[in-house]
């Protein structure tokens, strides 16, 4: 699934001791197929992202 700038996602977390982490679409870096993104987090930090299948999904 692709998203859009200022669109609303939650990030799956890889660890256990941490939970999802939403936010928003700040922009889009690269499309599909392997999409990329970087995205403004509620806590305020802003990191790139690149999805894996499942982690990624709108919020």
């Amino acid at each position: 699934m692709a998203f859009e700038v200022g669109e609303r996602v939650v990030a799956e977390s890889e660890s256990t001791n941490r939970g999802p982490r939403p936010g928003v679409v700040e922009e889009v870096l690269r499309g599909d197929p392997s999409p990329r993104y970087r995205i403004r987090r509620d806590d305020g930090h802003e990191s790139i992202y690149t999805p894996a299948s499942g982690a990624l999904r709108a919020d």
